[in-house]
């Protein structure tokens, strides 16, 4: 399914969009100042491609070119007895910021969600994402829930 908004329009992402959607996927490493490494952007690319893996990508078109990502996944909730999708990462390159990117991905999200009968479409951001808090807070409602990471054999 297309969604088209203004010159922006998502679609599953595919096997030829590989170095644009690499160059997008290191912005957003670069934006959340993670270490560049070619080797995880190889492996998550390998997930998309691969119908075993739970990871799938949307990806924004603009001019020809890809201008935005969004990673997403089904998630089991046991609370409810539902299925949700957690959205991963969205990316919207810089050039393309403010043309209703991230907007038209998460109302593609919302649209698999609605059509697959999911119970939700649920995120994480940076509490200093400022922009980004901007758009989801027009599109979305924030939760009271804190965010814990435990590493492995810390306890």
């Amino acid at each position: 399914m297309v969604i088209t908004n203004d010159s922006v329009s998502i679609r599953a992402v595919r096997t030829s969009d590989s170095s644009q959607w690499a160059a997008l996927y290191r912005g957003y490493r670069d934006f959340y100042e993670l270490s560049p490494d070619d080797s995880i952007v190889e492996r998550v690319w390998t997930w998309i491609n691969d119908d075993s893996n739970e990871v799938n990508a949307f990806v924004a078109t603009s001019g020809g070119r890809l201008v935005g990502l969004a990673h997403y996944r089904r998630f089991s909730r046991p609370s409810t007895g539902s299925v949700g999708i957690y959205l991963d990462d969205l990316f919207t390159d810089s050039s393309a910021r403010g043309a209703g990117v991230g907007r038209a991905l998460l109302s593609e999200l919302s649209a698999l969600a609605e059509r697959e009968g999911r119970s939700v479409v649920r995120w994480i951001t940076a509490e200093d994402n400022t922009r980004a808090r901007h758009l989801y807070d027009l599109t979305a409602t924030s939760t009271k829930w804190v965010t814990y990471d435990l590493t492995p054999g810390a306890l």
